[in-house]
């Protein structure tokens, strides 16, 4: 979620709390672990843009329900210590908003005046980080069939726009509607849906062997 971090009410806490040590480990066991991550963090460095642990995360206390957000102005992850609770959680959180700093590294985002912009990055990181996996979707009693996965995506990118911008319902619908399916349709740097830790796996190997390919073209 890009967030302007004045709208969640994100407030500093000390470094030596035990959320706080807790959140910066379980950061660090995600971007050594989680291919999800990992492939994320490849492709950013291949495009220019290196992220670093300690500059480009910051663990902090929320308000409400929110697990975290990328703040476009300092290009800074915020991860919500006191709403990530498992390892799986932090996973997630922090592949979803990796995919939001992508889209800000390779392409000019105007986050806060263009909504059809935010629209589409919270399409691909619904779309890209497993939010819509379906184990993430039945532990939340969300059942369905046919278009099930497209209805996630479609439905988390609109509670984000929502969250972080006064707008109303319809226009941020519209704005949905306008961008899904070229921003559904956009798979990099995965390539594919990783629907699973396996899938994941599979792009990040991909990936990986991509870049020997162009180091030997």
């Amino acid at each position: 979620m890009e967030e302007d971090r004045s709208a969640h009410g994100v407030h500093d806490c000390s470094e030596n709390s035990g959320a706080h040590r807790e959140c910066r480990r379980r950061l660090r066991s995600a971007m050594e672990t989680s291919p999800y991550a990992q492939l994320l963090l490849h492709a950013m460095k291949r495009s220019g843009c290196t992220v670093s642990r300690d500059r480009h995360f910051s663990c902090e206390d929320c308000d409400g329900s929110v697990s975290g957000g990328f703040d476009a102005e300092t290009s800074e992850i915020v991860l919500c210590q006191n709403n990530i609770h498992s390892q799986s959680h932090m996973d997630r959180v922090v592949t979803h908003e990796l995919i939001h700093a992508f889209d800000h590294c390779r392409a000019h985002v105007d986050w806060f005046n263009n909504v059809r912009h935010l629209a589409c990055s919270e399409i691909r990181a619904a779309n890209l980080s497993g939010d819509c996996a379906l184990t993430n979707e039945i532990s939340r009693f969300n059942f369905g069939l046919k278009q099930h996965h497209q209805d996630c995506v479609r439905d988390r990118a609109l509670r984000s726009i929502l969250a972080v911008r006064h707008i109303s319902r319809e226009a941020a619908a519209k704005a949905v509607d306008n961008v899904f399916d070229s921003c559904f349709n956009d798979l990099e740097p995965f390539g594919r849906i990783p629907h699973c830790k396996r899938d994941a796996d599979m792009a990040y190997s991909e990936f990986k062997n991509r870049g020997r390919y162009y180091a030997n073209f």
